[in-house]
């Protein structure tokens, strides 16, 4: 799961689902997409198939055409800032995508053949790209262009949705941050075990990026002090991760839960550390070495 490319030429419809479906916080796998929606690998899968996919996750895959490129951006823009992730089939319907953002005229897509996944395209591009050419079956002059989008709107409510913009789609396209990217995830099911998503009624809450601010230094003292040698720059970086995943999609930690919230952090670091690192038997005696008579 998570942002990485596709491993052959007819998963992309599946890929570009589950990437819609992570940004409302929906967390499935493309093999389980792939099975439910029939995908082939002769034929690929089609809008039909992927509502059908969208329907067992609780979503609606709907359908919308426009002949105008004007008119398809407009409403394109519209569900992005309802916080709708939007597929497209684009490359005269022969690739799916999905688009997960407009921001300052620059559109967020998440593209399975990208090496990054994450990737930022102008109106300009998009367009052109997104454009299927029909011929007049009764004019062979004559070809008309259609603009097919897909909104993925969840049947009930969504609590956590990610808010996604051009300076986390550009961090997480770098190469150093790529294998970030393909554990988000991981990240964020993790994160869902200690924080609650924000809502009007929150209160007596703070985000994690205050959460650390006060408690990052002890519990990387923790760490480091039980384990013994820990690369501290490299825990600090799971916890820069973890706060960027938050972030996005407004996960804060309620005041109630803050030890709580100390302990799981703590622990997830001490499993993170046990794995890259080893660890010693705890509790253990040395055995016994018997001296040959």
């Amino acid at each position: 799961m998570s942002f990485y490319p596709q491993p052959n030429e007819w998963t992309c419809g599946p890929f570009a689902l589950k990437n819609a479906l992570i940004i409302h916080g929906i967390m499935v796998d493309e093999k389980e997409i792939s099975r439910i929606a029939g995908t082939h690998w002769w034929s690929g899968t089609d809008e039909i198939q992927l509502a059908k996919a969208a329907r067992a996750f609780g979503c609606d895959l709907q359908m919308v055409r426009k002949y105008q490129a004007e008119r398809a951006r407009r409403v394109l823009t519209s569900f992005l800032r309802q916080g709708i992730p939007t597929l497209l089939c684009v490359q005269e319907w022969s690739h799916w995508i999905a688009v997960v953002k407009e921001e300052k005229g620059k559109f967020i897509l998440l593209d399975s053949v990208d090496p990054a996944v994450l990737t930022i395209s102008s109106w300009s591009t998009l367009r052109n790209t997104w454009v299927y050419h029909q011929q007049d079956p009764y004019d062979d002059e004559s070809v008309h262009t259609i603009y097919d989008l897909h909104p993925v709107i969840p049947r009930v409510r969504i609590k956590t949705r990610a808010n996604m913009s051009l300076a986390r789609a550009r961090y997480l396209r770098h190469k150093n941050n790529r294998n970030f990217a393909r554990l988000w995830d991981e990240y964020l099911e993790d994160l869902l075990s200690i924080c609650k998503a924000r809502t009007p009624l929150s209160e007596n809450v703070f985000s994690l990026g205050e959460f650390l601010r006060r408690h990052e230094a002890m519990i990387l003292d923790q760490v480091e002090f039980w384990h013994g040698r820990v690369d501290r720059r490299a825990a600090r970086k799971i916890l820069e991760n973890m706060h960027l995943v938050a972030d996005t999609y407004g996960l804060v930690v309620h005041q109630e839960d803050e030890k709580r919230a100390i302990a799981g952090l703590t622990a997830i670091l001490m499993l993170w550390a046990a794995g890259k690192y080893g660890v010693d038997p705890v509790y253990e005696a040395a055995p016994v070495k018997r001296r040959r008579r």
